[in-house]
């Protein structure tokens, strides 16, 4: 049998920002070789008008929902099956279930291997459910698994789920638990990777302080350059810190998210409400890593002041990226069935709506109207990687000026700038033509 799988893009252009998808090099690991698989990327490359395969395998987030479904009656025949998988399947199974033949809920492992012996058989089934205690794949590259060369930067992952709750984000609604890979199974992957430069996709790469230490010292031997996600707990421990850089690290993703106490406890970020930020920046930047600063706005206790603000605390501690996101409802999330019991959603499924647009307010704030917090966004996220900005930190930051920092910084910041003028205010996925989703 002959399968294609899909890694979605939100529209229709090619993308500037897309990271190596690590869901290809775990199928490729988990599919017998009897079967032939193809993989296509549409953040990469255009998709054919038509593709000759038995099976046709979407991963879908949410932000790329319409689009599967679009493509999904694009290329369905009278002979082929349509499956989906990833984030979206996880609270939306049933809205899936309109558009494909097939979704499996939760990680391929095991789910994956029963799905494609159903379909040799003639009998694949409707819903395929992934048991969470299922050891994770240890990630398989032949060389031939990638088309694009994604910058030179290789994607792995040590786990999967994140030990905090918080109330915006949707990693629970897959994950009820963190499961992580033995350190002597990424220490293989990471040796038999051609890269030099590494992103660890883990949504906080910091379970506990010995796991995280045993494994920086596993990777000093491997001289790789890498970045991460950490928690704010590990942002102060000295100890940690110098074992990262010594590692390999120079960059870390922090979810700051808000300076107002208020927020925090709205969006249950109990590990941020008593930290002096400005203080943790300063200690990470005497280990002379670099920060990626991500922030989320229009919660209920933030008025139209929280936008210079928050610009002004990024802009001051010099971080080199940033994302000023405004609070977005997603679906299975608390802050989506807050929104939606109170009726404050403007599209009952934002995401399937042919209104709604990138960037774009999907819900009623309390404090700021919708275009208010739409247009806050756009002006901090527009002036942040403007000309004057970007040199402003660049100078501002001792630590910006050593080798890979200063390369990892200026991409960062040119990638940034061109995608926000090329995402903010296009329709997600295409038109599906649905007016229910409004």
């Amino acid at each position: 049998m002959k399968i294609a799988v899909i890694r979605l893009n939100m529209f229709e252009h090619i993308s500037s920002d897309a990271m190596k998808p690590i869901l290809f090099g775990i199928l490729k690991s988990l599919t017998p070789k009897r079967f032939d698989i193809e993989f296509f990327d549409e953040r990469t490359e255009r998709l054919p008008e038509r593709i000759d395969a038995d099976i046709i395998a979407f991963s879908v987030e949410t932000f790329t929902a319409k689009r599967a479904y679009i493509l999904a009656k694009k290329y369905r025949t009278s002979s082929n099956i349509i499956a989906m998988g990833g984030f979206h399947a996880g609270v939306m199974a049933e809205e899936m279930l309109g558009y494909a033949d097939t979704v499996l809920v939760g990680d391929a492992e095991g789910n994956w291997e029963r799905f494609l012996v159903d379909c040799e058989n003639g009998k694949p089934k409707r819903t395929y459910y992934a048991d969470e205690t299922a050891p994770l794949t240890e990630l398989y590259d032949d060389g031939k698994t990638y088309k694009h060369k994604y910058f030179g930067l290789g994607v792995h992952q040590l786990s999967r789920g994140c030990k905090f709750n918080c109330g915006f984000c949707s990693i629970k609604t897959m994950y009820k638990c963190v499961r992580r890979k033995p350190v002597d199974m990424i220490v293989r992957e990471l040796s038999a990777a051609k890269e030099k430069l590494i992103f660890f996709a883990d949504d906080n790469i910091f379970y506990d302080r010995s796991s995280a230490a045993e494994l920086f010292r596993a990777l000093i031997p491997l001289k790789k350059k890498w970045a991460c996600q950490i928690s704010m707990d590990a942002a102060s421990d000295d100890e940690l810190l110098s074992l990262m850089k010594k590692s390999g690290c120079f960059l870390v993703l922090m979810g700051f998210e808000s300076l107002s106490r208020e927020s925090l406890s709205e969006m249950h970020k109990a590990a941020n409400l008593s930290l002096d930020y400005d203080s943790l920046i300063r200690n990470i930047y005497r280990h002379g890593l670099l920060i990626y600063g991500t922030f989320v706005l229009g919660c209920d206790g933030d008025s139209t002041d929280v936008f210079e603000r928050t610009f002004a605390f990024a802009k001051r501690n010099n971080i080199a990226v940033t994302n000023f996101n405004p609070l977005i409802p997603m679906p299975g999330t608390e802050v989506y069935l807050r929104m939606e019991r109170e009726g404050r959603l403007r599209y009952r499924k934002w995401w399937l709506s042919d209104k709604y647009r990138y960037g774009e307010t999907a819900f009623v704030p309390k404090n700021m109207s919708p275009q208010e917090l739409q247009d806050g966004c756009l002006k901090m996220r527009t002036d942040y990687y403007s000309a004057g900005c970007i040199l402003k930190r660049l100078f501002g930051n001792k630590y910006n000026f050593l080798p890979m920092n200063f390369f990892v910084f200026m991409a960062a910041n040119l990638i940034s700038k061109k995608e926000i003028k090329r995402k903010q205010g296009q329709l997600l996925g295409g038109v599906l033509g649905e007016t229910d989703a409004d």
